[in-house]
């Protein structure tokens, strides 16, 4: 639905089970209609408990063109990645992805978790792309840019058929997750990781329950994605965690205690980043910040201009992971020395040497 046929009225409480509070218009839309007060309301003027709106998940079905996108970023460490699904129902506030539904004309805001992109012949174009001459194997990244095993998953199994595709061509590849639905693939991730084909990365934010079901409401809890690594390493398949985002005067005290926690779950790597505001994310925080901590919003976005610039983001590249300046030096500070004492010993490289296209289906083998 294009953002020209809503009217986006001013967030006055959050959302139960919602990140976002409003319909956000995208940077790209030609006709905006905002909600006002013109004193022919029917209600009460003393009466501001209209109800929030409680927008329905939608999951459209598209058939994609391509399936692997590609990155020259130096602050990636991958140049390969698949995205089964856009939007993601987990909603979390900060996700830096929700910019990118602008591009479909929805707004970055609401729509984002609740009007969802299913990519269902993603298997079919992944062997496509895979057997074609001159493709050149580099691990791919599954799921960077919205979760893989978000709720959808259950029904869909995009990610699943991708990973059994992978498997065919023996093709390295890397997880990126805040779910624990991808254990139920341990099945096919445990072999694959016996050859060097698949490590995985555990996205943890907070450890505080309260505060993950404000930030990312869908997801699952703090505790659930400790448990998470715990059965990834249990079953062989090498786990790291991210400690993202990095959200300062609200979770960056807890950067240690969490890669305590993901070291003793069985972690044996760990990342960080900060947040990133990029577009229309920042209006979207900024609601946030007012509906959930408004006596703190204001010190909230100095540190995080601090960080960036002056501004509320800063995309350049070897500075939008980690930032700048005191503050962002302080951080990089703690994560070393805590990731130090812990002795996280990272993960093993992925092997691109056994890619190989497999016969087609019927082909004749040879004989000698």
């Amino acid at each position: 639905m294009s953002m020209a046929t809503k009217a986006r009225a001013p967030a006055t409480a959050p959302i139960k089970g919602r990140g976002a509070a409003s319909y956000v218009p995208g940077r790209y839309e030609a006709t905006t209609i905002e909600a006002c007060d013109d004193g022919w309301d029917a209600r009460d003027p003393g009466d501001d408990t209209a109800p929030a709106p409680h927008p329905d998940t939608r999951v459209h079905e598209e058939a994609a063109r391509g399936i692997i996108s590609r990155n020259q970023s130096p602050d990636l460490g991958f140049d390969q990645s698949i995205n089964p699904y856009r939007g993601c129902e987990h909603g979390c506030v900060y996700c830096y992805a929700r910019p990118s539904h602008a591009w479909v004309n929805l707004s970055p805001g609401l729509d984002f978790e609740t009007r969802l992109f299913a990519k269902t012949n993603a298997a079919e174009r992944l062997r496509a792309e895979l057997s074609r001459k001159g493709y050149r194997c580099s691990p791919i990244a599954l799921g960077v840019n919205t979760d893989a095993y978000q709720p959808i998953e259950r029904r869909y199994r995009i990610t699943r058929e991708l990973i059994e595709v992978l498997a065919e061509f023996r093709h390295p590849f890397r997880l990126v997750t805040k779910s624990a639905l991808v254990q139920r693939d341990l099945d096919l991730l445990a072999p694959l990781a016996a050859q060097g084909l698949v490590n995985a990365h555990v996205s943890v934010t907070t450890l505080d329950n309260r505060l993950s079901a404000r930030m990312e409401p869908r997801a699952c809890a703090p505790h659930t994605r400790l448990r998470t690594i715990r059965a990834l390493a249990d079953a062989g398949v090498p786990v790291g965690v991210l400690v993202a985002p990095v959200v300062p005067a609200i979770t960056d005290h807890e950067l240690e205690s969490i890669l305590e926690a993901a070291h003793e779950a069985g972690a044996r790597a760990a990342g960080y980043a900060l947040l990133r505001l990029p577009h229309e994310l920042g209006e979207i925080w900024k609601e946030w910040l007012q509906l959930h901590f408004p006596d703190r919003a204001a010190h909230v976005m100095s540190l995080v201009r601090q960080m960036r610039g002056g501004r509320d983001y800063d995309g350049g590249f070897g500075r939008r992971m980690q930032g700048q300046g005191p503050f962002a030096q302080l951080l990089a500070q703690r994560f070393a020395r805590t990731r130090r004492r812990l002795g996280f010993p990272g993960l093993p490289p992925l092997d691109t040497s056994a890619f190989g296209v497999p016969p087609a289906p019927g082909a004749q083998g040879q004989l000698f």
